[in-house]
């Protein structure tokens, strides 16, 4: 009977999506700067979903190769890579080839172009799906080949959308020819359903997989993500440059969100707006990281709203079977 029901639900969640890719259910994993890593990307494949990791989140091409082979080596099932494809990232050329070279299932690209990342991937037969946060956006790299779009809302962990998902999905829909996947917001079935209803081929889901028992941060970031709530994620723009949603935990309200008024002034400089916009990347991220993963007065932790529906510290499993009900 079980194996029945796990078929109907399998066949009810069809979508362009899964068939791209071969999997059970419409749902990826987000790459999660920090956090993913070879563990919960196992758990969700055996669990019939995918997941992607932040390339970022190695600091040499040889331990990006280790987690690839890694995770090849414990599952035969889809899963992808995240790449910043603007100049902030340093890396992104060599991360690039190493993803072509192992031939990994998707790539999902981030802040920046993504051109050349699809030309080259389409020659390996490797998918591309780009983070969007408009219809203008959206269409750009729909015309540059990409097989999908990860339709980022204002619901969203991380790099959050200005759009709310019952305003985005629908115009993306309208619009696009290739798969739609929606970003933020989803913690359990029903935010699942109602997504699905509004025309999405499937979900991207964070948050809600940092309080996982095999998530690697702090316990003090889990403790928060179990303690505080939906109305405590502000949007800051003081650590990446790009707005970022964070807990509004007592350091993120001392060093404020809004950029003051030098920074305001060097972002409005085309000359010193990129080399800024690294520096200050880089320096924000170090702090992000070592909040991560110590106890420290210095705590920024990324979160979404959905962090409302985080109650306990749990098996990747438990939060997926929740969602796929």
């Amino acid at each position: 009977m079980d194996v029945l029901l796990k078929k109907l639900v399998q066949w009810l969640m069809e979508t362009s999506f899964t068939r791209m890719l071969n999997i059970r259910y419409p749902v990826i994993m987000a790459p999660m700067f920090l956090v993913s890593n070879v563990k919960m990307v196992v758990a969700a494949l055996e669990c019939g979903i995918t997941a992607a990791i932040p390339a970022l989140n190695y600091r040499t091409d040889q331990e990006l190769r280790e987690a690839i082979y890694e995770i090849r080596s414990q599952s035969d099932q889809a899963f992808g890579i995240n790449l910043i494809v603007n100049r902030s990232n340093l890396k992104f050329k060599r991360q690039l080839n190493t993803c072509l070279e192992l031939k990994v299932d998707f790539i999902i690209t981030s802040l920046g172009n993504p051109k050349s990342t699809i030309e080259q991937c389409r020659k390996k037969g490797i998918r591309v799906f780009c983070d969007v946060i408009n219809l203008e956006y959206a269409l750009k790299v729909e015309q540059l080949g990409a097989d999908g779009v990860i339709a980022v809302n204002c619901e969203a962990g991380g790099h959050a959308g200005n759009l709310r998902p019952q305003e985005l999905i629908p115009l993306l829909k309208k619009h696009l020819r290739i798969p739609v996947i929606s970003a933020g917001g989803i913690a359990n079935n029903q935010h699942l359903k109602s997504v699905m209803e509004l025309g999405a081929d499937g979900v991207s889901i964070g948050t809600v997989f940092i309080a996982s028992e095999e998530s690697p941060v702090s316990p003090e970031y889990k403790k928060a993500l179990v303690e505080y709530g939906a109305e405590d994620i502000v949007r800051t723009s003081k650590l990446t440059g790009t707005p970022l949603t964070v807990i509004n935990t007592p350091f993120v309200q001392k060093i404020g969100t809004r950029s003051n008024l030098l920074e305001q002034m060097i972002n409005s400089s085309k000359r010193l707006k990129k080399y800024t916009k690294m520096l200050v990347a880089f320096k924000g991220m170090s702090l992000v990281r070592k909040a991560a993963f110590q106890a420290t007065y210095k705590t920024v932790w990324c979160a979404g709203p959905s962090i409302e529906y985080i109650h306990a510290i749990e098996p990747v499993e438990k939060i997926i079977g929740r969602i796929i009900k």
